[in-house]
């Protein structure tokens, strides 16, 4: 059992790992570059947006005592890991745990940099716990019924994971003390997303409250931060260096995106605004459709966390539009679709057994199981499919003989 809120838990993680119980493994995929892995596996794991949902190697921890801050505080400190063996690190505690030390220890904000003048007496795994848990603390006053902003723990803590990638796969040594340069990235990017419609709505400014104070700056630097979220802000204040980390300006379309997202939809505005970003960053078009759908993905998946949803109408409208992005995607590959179901004689019937009547648990799995691997075997759906993926399977049982009626003809079926 892992106890993330005692001492020695980073050893204890390593030594369940030794004997077999927590496995760490890391499964590419053809054709898909490490940054967008890497990017994948962070949307979900929801760290991006400062709230564990899914472990990334610790799937059968038994986190149902974890706080929502020791939750975060594993999940950050499983991105880190990750990071480190997609770079070509080795499974090894104490060259992983030296890594962190050298990135966390040249940070030159006041707090961790105070942090280890009074750890020198306390072992590397102590400081690098006590570095992890200082990194997911964030002292903010709820908001009443507010929607998702209370489930945001500490957003800003995917910046660690960016600037750790830095560190390692660039040999960057100094990739930390960059960090409020990113924060102010990361907060010019919520200013223009609030002001793309004209006007800033509540949540759109408890949203960046919430973003604020897990960025963690000096009071100069929020001064800042605050101004010009008060004045607004244009494009060209993002820095240079902006357009050459790929996955820090994934993480600005994504937040850039969830905020205009904070009334469940974007007008013709905030689409246009968006737009303009996805093009100032020079991100390829769909990849903004996929951010929706992971954010969509995120708020049903969380459905009992997120309050708003538990009005119907508000759960039917995000349902809905994450059903209809499925819907175009599958469109555009229903011929490739096509030719895969007719070599699924078994799924296709089941399918079809499904819209008349229950399946039992057996013919459940079966549907999922095929549907997945037809899935994986197109590469256009293969980025939903890695562990997590958004595979809906009532949603999509019902879209696909809706949209590929030939598939389902008795003839097809019994020949």
């Amino acid at each position: 059992m892992l106890s993330p809120g005692s001492k020695g838990w980073v050893s204890k993680y390593f030594d369940l790992v030794k004997k077999g119980d927590l496995w760490v493994s890391i499964r590419d995929f053809t054709g898909m570059p490490n940054l967008r892995h890497l990017h994948l596996t962070f949307s979900r794991s929801g760290i991006m947006f400062g709230l564990a949902t899914r472990a990334i190697f610790g799937h059968k921890l038994d986190a149902s005592n974890w706080t929502r801050e020791e939750k975060l505080k594993v999940l950050l400190f499983e991105s880190l890991l990750f990071v480190h063996l997609k770079s070509g690190g080795e499974l090894d505690k104490e060259a992983f745990v030296k890594s962190l030390l050298s990135f966390y220890g040249d940070h030159n904000e006041s707090s961790t940099k105070k942090m280890f003048a009074f750890f020198l007496k306390e072992s590397d795994d102590e400081k690098i716990e006590k570095v992890l848990s200082k990194r997911v603390d964030i002292k903010l006053k709820l908001l009443e019924n507010k929607w998702w902003v209370n489930s945001l723990t500490n957003t800003f803590v995917y910046l660690d994971v960016i600037l750790f990638h830095d560190f390692v796969a660039n040999d960057s040594e100094n990739a930390i003390k960059n960090y409020s340069d990113f924060a102010q990235n990361a907060l010019t990017a919520i200013t223009l997303a609030s002001y793309a419609n004209g006007e800033i709505d509540d949540v759109q400014k408890d949203l960046f409250e919430v973003f604020l104070a897990s960025a963690n700056l000096s009071d100069s630097h929020r001064l800042i931060a605050e101004n010009k979220f008060k004045k607004g802000a244009t494009l060209n204040d993002f820095s240079d260096f902006v357009q050459g980390n790929w996955l820090f300006k994934r993480f600005l379309l994504d937040i850039s995106v969830m905020t205009v997202f904070s009334d469940l939809d974007a007008d013709e505005k905030e689409r246009s605004y968006i737009e303009e970003l996805r093009m100032r960053m020079n991100i390829p078009e769909e990849e903004v459709e996929e951010t929706m759908m992971f954010i969509e993905k995120f708020i049903i998946e969380n459905r009992k966390e997120t309050d708003f949803l538990k009005d119907v109408p508000s759960y039917e409208k995000v349902y809905g539009n994450y059903a209809g992005r499925w819907k175009k995607i599958l469109l555009r590959n229903k011929e490739k679709l096509n030719v895969e179901l007719q070599e699924s004689k078994e799924l296709v019937a089941l399918m079809k057994k499904s819209r008349k009547e229950e399946l039992s648990e057996e013919e459940k799995e079966k549907v999922k199981t095929q549907l997945k691997d037809l899935l994986k075997s197109m590469p256009a759906f293969a980025i939903f499919m890695i562990p997590g993926g958004a595979i809906l399977l009532p949603m999509m049982v019902k879209i696909i003989p809706d949209l590929l009626p030939s598939a389902f003809k008795e003839n097809e079926i019994e020949e």
